[in-house]
């Protein structure tokens, strides 16, 4: 079977029947051991370790039910297969209650002990991957839920580790869902400001007039209804980390005053007559191309110069498809803390389809759908029918658009208005079904004057 072996032990006490067993089953690509009785099985099993075992029920001194019963505290995940002269519906119910992978009659069905055993191969290959990714995951590792995997995100994770130790203003660039709030806490985690706080804000969904108290803070009796003095995000980040998130989308008049106040770092708040120092670490974050949002005018030059000191930019999921399994068994051990439950993995047909799809939410998706399948499966294997349809048929629920002659910005806006008409104007319905965060979409609608 190449470099992945799967040990077979046989155990039978019939000669003719232990003969042809071992020429199938090496025939068939396994390493083969044989035992003539159950108390030799066990000598076997405690010196070979096998994979898999096929043991007669009815043999002298130590019969195959005892044995599997044996197996099975031991190693509750070892297929067994249970082979019998003497079949009846009691024993087949029994042996299937015990933990039996399959129960065969003889003389026996080769098509079906091939099939039983493919499985059970599928299974081990799964159990040894999923065993492989968890030891990876439980290994030290710096960036914690920043999972690091793809040659892409260890190159990113070199620069990780040379900012974190500054105090350098660091734009994070990347499309919606691919982690940008969660490398900005990998980096004030891993910095000297790590016991201060973070704080995050996000300056695009703040309306404008909120805005500037939310930043700066407001002083008692600044307005109607401040009836107490209140910090803002600056001083609530002192000592510590304040992202700024959606800073391409942040309204262009208080772009002047942040930038003032990032070059002092000093602050005034709303209806404040004094000045107050404050010293955090500055991150700003954006879905968009911030040298675009330049050229458009919605984001200051002289303000992305400010934050642009360095640049780390996020590749999509579907251009770093080697981090989908190791993501992916993050996710399942995540959610089977949350849930109590005992998922072991994803069948591999259920891995293929997931690095088939293209990932518009990006690590927010498959999150997502890990979730919602962790909680449907219900045993021990995510299987193709606890995905969603869409991953199977990315097309199935999206509506059909006409793409000759667009540009890909007016071919993602028929895409995305369509849909919003067809799903009755719910967000929430658009951005299921088109992979994105509701968020995204509400910006997008805005933009297309649909809000």
């Amino acid at each position: 079977m190449g470099a992945f072996s799967v040990r077979v032990l046989v155990v039978e006490d019939d000669a003719a029947m232990r003969e042809v067993l071992w020429a199938r089953l090496q025939a068939w690509g396994f390493e083969v051991d044989v035992a003539v009785h159950g108390l030799e099985a066990l000598e076997r099993v405690a010196s070979n370790e096998p994979d898999i075992v096929i043991s007669d029920i009815f043999m002298p001194e130590f019969s195959g039910l005892e044995l599997l019963r044996y197996l099975k505290l031991g190693n509750p995940s070892r297929p067994v297969i249970l082979i019998t002269v003497q079949s009846s519906v009691d024993l087949a119910v029994e042996t299937m209650k015990q933990g039996a992978q399959d129960f065969l009659t003889k003389p026996l069905d080769y098509e079906r002990l091939k099939a039983t055993l493919d499985t059970a191969v599928e299974e081990i290959k799964m159990r040894r991957e999923s065993r492989r990714l968890n030891a990876r995951l439980a290994k030290t590792n710096p960036f914690g839920d920043f999972v690091v995997a793809s040659r892409t995100m260890a190159e990113l994770s070199e620069s990780i580790r040379t900012l974190a130790s500054t105090d350098a203003p660091v734009l994070i660039t990347g499309e919606s869902g691919t982690g940008k709030e969660l490398l900005a806490r990998t980096l004030h985690r891993l910095s000297p400001r790590a016991h201060g706080p973070f704080i995050a804000v996000n300056t695009a969904a703040i309306p404008e007039a909120l805005l500037e108290s939310e930043l700066f803070g407001v002083e008692k009796g600044a307005f109607t209804g401040a009836t107490a003095m209140r910090p803002g995000c600056f001083e609530l980040a002192n000592r510590g980390t304040l992202l700024l998130d959606g800073i391409s989308e942040m309204p262009t008049p208080l772009q002047p005053k942040l930038l003032r106040v990032l070059e002092e770092g000093r602050l005034r708040r709303l209806g404040g007559v004094s000045e107050i120092d404050f010293s955090a670490r500055i991150i700003a974050s954006t879905n968009l191309d911030p040298r675009r949002a330049v050229e458009a005018g919605t984001l200051r030059e002289d303000l992305y110069f400010r934050l642009n000191v360095f640049t780390l930019a996020l590749p999509p999921l579907r251009e770093r498809r080697e981090d989908i399994p190791l993501l992916t068994q993050h996710f399942i051990r995540e959610f089977n803390q949350k849930y109590e439950t005992a998922v072991v993995s994803l069948r591999e047909d259920v891995l293929q389809e997931m690095r088939n799809y293209s990932w518009p939410g990006n690590v927010r998706e498959l999150k997502n759908i890990i979730e919602r399948a962790v909680i449907l499966a219900q045993g021990e294997w995510i299987q193709t029918c606890h995905l969603p349809p869409y991953i199977l048929n990315p097309m199935e629920e999206a509506p059909a658009i006409v793409i000759s002659g667009m540009t890909a910005a007016q071919a993602e806006r028929e895409l995305i208005v369509r849909t919003f008409e067809k799903s009755g104007n719910n967000k929430a319905a658009v951005a299921r079904q088109l992979g994105l965060d509701v968020k995204t979409v509400r910006n997008k609608l805005k933009t297309y004057g649909m809000n």
